[in-house]
């Protein structure tokens, strides 16, 4: 495919260009590039501390002014009731280019200046409040329940007075009695009250206990409802405690260990009319509060409604600012000139999109100096670059998570785009299964404009992510179900089965009635007592036959990269070996399966072969063949022949590559030619190239012979040595790993026949009302054992298996993936960093 074209193929060529920017119109430029988003900077001061480049001070001021976002969206989501938050898309974007753009910047860091003051100073004014209220609140429990206590005891007295009276004694006696004793108790008894932690009361009076020695009375009484901290939302439940003691030394005590262990402590008087006036002026000046927390909370609210308004345009502009300035402070500053020098990977078809844009930037900074674009040659890897749309975005991604390719490699991403879903179809073939998840791909995209805009979270992200490898993964699941002639684990009769039945001694036999089922597998095997045996054999050729295409197609994949990157050696001592060891085992026994099938059994004189078994003998005694098991004529010769080829074909991957890197080795010496590494000597230069070198382009000559990399001899052989062995046996195990499409094809139909015989077989006979309503709710429970468990679960294990399958089995054969992702200054991507 021509370099020209936009392609899959191969990532994009990238070219390294330079840009000499003056200083007036460096920021207009960079916001112009980062909109375009395929420009990806170099850094030119690698060795400068980020803390002394140009550009630190507006960082940090940015980074301010973040701050205070992250501040005011923390606000809107601490506050109870919901804040609306305009989305970007629906506000009006501010201008940050032009010759106001500093203006604008100034005038926004202003604002939100004054709306976190603002915000802060309602903040410490409704936690102060919330404070002064919360403790009058407390007092105000305090005082309810030391009245109550307080009735409760002068009740007791009453009683208590009442039964130890004498009949005998005079009336005025007991009133004298009674006046002593009452006073006395108001002169003795002290009391300490106040609030604290239900978790600590048990605590503070097993402490008092112990330190007083029971010399005191504790009384306490439950809070109903929670205090809530104004601050941090936390809910606290307290408690009304109310101790009684004698003297001044205890009482001290028992403040002392309250107050330790958080009690807050309030002073009560005695006096029944004076807790009564208190209560009342604390009643009153909690109302106070509440008007005004109450006011505090509506402007505190229309504050955070002003702030939701612009909070997306604010976040954008200071996002894209501090990439901008991030991204200057990878410039050089030329000293001469005046100007900025940039350097950075571009794709070479989009040179005119950076040119219009930089043409652009200058138009709307409002001065007539241009920067300046030129194209460097170096042999410096570029990084790897392939586009994408919302189509095969999902699929190239899934290349990438194992490596990204090598500059200008085939991409396998391209070719994932059918063999992917086509595996996982495979082992997840059924018509029923395969509609659901067609039909949740189908709805994904038709509302994939709304979704996008949305936070779908973890676990409905990434399937909306692949909502188009889900789309061909339905497909295909469709298609393989036809094929399997599979739906829910039932069959489906279209046309007329090729087998009849009749009865022999009570047993029914199949017996062929000349007709050929035309698509897909006939459905009297699904009713057939060896139908388990008929697939089993079937699915699991088929895996092998498969898996030896897909290999072999990867294998080919080499051929093209050889030729691109003029590595002709490599196709003769590692393309060509590699094919023929490939197919002369594993080639021959995908014909050996095909020749099988093709005949009629039936007609033939000796028995089917085990193909495994003569796969083993074909190594094992080659040459001998048992006639009563024997395939084709010749099939001895035709063995010993394919296992000399394939012995022949070890050495020469193993010996080849090596002995021709060694003769261009001593050819090379022979000439009196070294390497760069070995020449310490002056470079000689022309004057116009250290003109050039001066302007800026010496950086690209080191570049070049930092990218020559000198490989030892002795490397060459180790590598080979790995290789091979990986290769040959590679072969063997990744035939065998593609048996998984075998496996779980037969776990998902087995799985779907089970769920439909536990739920769905038992109920279908019944009749009636009851039968109705048994259909109903067994068929719910049928259907959603069969999305979470039949499509979900076993989805995601085939999705595995099937990504398996790519990573280790097809990409070992042909993918390096040495190289790195192309991360341009893109705005639309800042986001996804974020």
């Amino acid at each position: 495919m021509g370099d020209d074209y936009p392609s899959m193929f191969r990532s994009e060529p990238m070219s390294l260009v330079q840009l000499y920017i003056p200083t007036e119109v460096a920021h207009d430029t960079v916001a112009e590039l980062g909109e375009l988003g395929n420009v990806e900077f170099k850094d030119l001061n690698p060795t400068v501390n980020p803390f002394q480049r140009s550009f630190v001070g507006e960082i940090r001021r940015f980074e301010e002014m973040a701050r205070r976002i992250r501040f005011f969206t923390s606000q809107i989501e601490k506050e109870k009731d919901h804040i609306p938050i305009r989305p970007l898309y629906d506000s009006a974007p501010l201008i940050t280019v032009g010759p106001r753009a500093a203006r604008t910047i100034d005038e926004l860091d202003e604002v939100l200046g004054e709306h976190e003051a603002r915000l802060l100073q309602m903040n410490d004014s409704y936690k102060t409040l919330g404070e002064r209220m919360r403790e009058l609140s407390e007092a105000r429990h305090v005082l309810r329940e030391t009245a109550v206590f307080f009735d409760k005891a002068e009740t007791q007295q009453v009683d208590a007075r009442a039964s130890f009276d004498e009949s005998s004694a005079p009336l005025l006696q007991h009133d004298d009695r009674e006046t002593q004793y009452s006073s006395t108790v108001q002169f003795d008894l002290e009391f300490v009250a106040g609030t604290i932690d239900r978790a600590r009361v048990p605590t503070l009076e097993r402490v008092l206990w112990r330190i007083l020695r029971g010399n005191l009375y504790m009384n306490h009484t439950d809070i109903p409802e929670p205090f809530v901290d104004p601050v941090t939302g936390e809910e606290t439940r307290k408690n009304v405690f109310i101790i009684f003691a004698h003297g001044e030394a205890i009482l001290a005590k028992i403040k002392k260990v309250a107050v330790s262990m958080g009690a807050t402590l309030y002073p009560i008087d005695a006096n029944v009319d004076k807790r009564a006036d208190s209560l009342r002026e604390v009643t009153i000046r909690l109302d106070d509060l509440q008007t005004v927390l109450y006011h505090t909370g509506i402007t505190r609210r229309s504050e955070l409604l002003t702030i939701g308004e612009n909070l997306s345009r604010w976040e954008d502009v200071v996002r894209k600012e501090k990439a901008i300035y991030e991204t200057m402070n990878l410039f050089n500053y030329d000293v001469r000139r005046k100007t900025l020098v940039a350097e950075g990977w571009c794709p070479t078809r989009d040179l005119t999109m950076i040119q219009m844009a930089l043409r652009h930037a200058t138009e709307e900074s409002g001065t007539n100096i241009a920067p300046i674009l030129q194209e460097l040659r170096t042999n410096k890897t570029p990084p790897t670059f392939v586009r994408t749309n919302k189509f095969t975005e999902g699929f190239q991604t899934i290349m990438d998570s194992y490596g990204i390719a090598t500059y200008q490699e085939v991409n396998p991403g391209l070719f994932a785009i059918i063999t992917f879903p086509f595996l996982f179809a495979i082992m997840f073939g059924d018509i029923g299964h395969g509609f659901i998840i067609l039909f949740a791909a189908i709805y994904m995209i038709i509302n994939e404009k709304k979704w996008a805009k949305a936070d779908l979270g973890e676990l409905v992200g990434p399937f909306f992510f692949g909502r188009y490898i889900i789309l061909l993964m339905g497909l295909f699941s469709l298609y393989t179900g036809l094929m399997y002639n599979d739906i829910f684990s039932k069959a489906l009769h279209f046309w007329q089965s090729g087998w009849d039945f009749q009865d022999v001694n009570g047993v029914e036999w199949g017996r062929p009635n000349g007709r050929v089922y035309p698509f897909g597998l006939d459905p009297a095997w699904h009713e057939a007592d060896n139908g388990m045996v008929f697939t089993n054999s079937y699915k699991m050729k088929m895996s092998v036959v498969l898996g030896v295409i897909h290999m072999t197609f990867a294998l080919c994949l080499q051929l093209p990269n050889h030729i691109k990157f003029n590595r002709t050696l490599d196709i003769y001592t590692n393309f060509i070996p590699q094919m023929v060891f490939l197919q002369s085992i594993f080639g021959y026994l995908v014909l050996c399966i095909l020749y099988k099938w093709s005949i009629d059994w039936t007609t033939r004189s000796t028995e089917p072969p085990s193909l495994l078994n003569m796969l083993i003998g074909m190594f094992l005694s080659p040459g001998s063949v048992d006639p009563r098991t024997q395939l084709y004529p010749g099939q001895g010769f035709v063995q010993v022949l394919l296992v000399l080829i394939a012995a022949i074909c070890v050495p020469w991957m193993l010996c080849a590559k090596p002995y021709f890197e060694w003769k261009e080795m001593q050819q090379t010496h022979g000439q009196g030619y070294v390497g760069l590494d070995h020449y310490d000597g002056p470079r000689q230069s022309s004057d116009q190239v250290l003109e050039i070198e001066e302007e800026g382009n010496g950086r690209v000559i080191v570049e070049e012979m930092e990218e020559h990399e000198q490989h030892d001899f002795s490397e060459v052989v180790i590598h080979q040595i790995i290789h091979t062995i990986e290769f040959c046996l590679g072969c063997i195990s990744h035939t065998a790993s593609y048996l998984r499409l075998w496996a779980l094809s037969l776990a998902h139909a087995q799985l779907s026949e089970v769920l439909w015989m536990m739920t769905l077989e038992n109920v279908l006979g019944m009749s009636g009302l009851i039968g109705y309503i048994y259909l109903a709710l067994v068929g719910g429970l049928w259907f959603s054992a069969t999305v979470f468990i039949l499509c979900i679960m076993e989805g995601l294990s085939a999705f595995l298996h099937a990504l398996r399958l790519h990573w280790v089995e097809a990409n070992s054969k042909h993918y390096q993936g040495e190289g790195y992702a192309f991360t341009p200054l893109s705005f639309a991507k800042l986001d996804e960093k974020d």
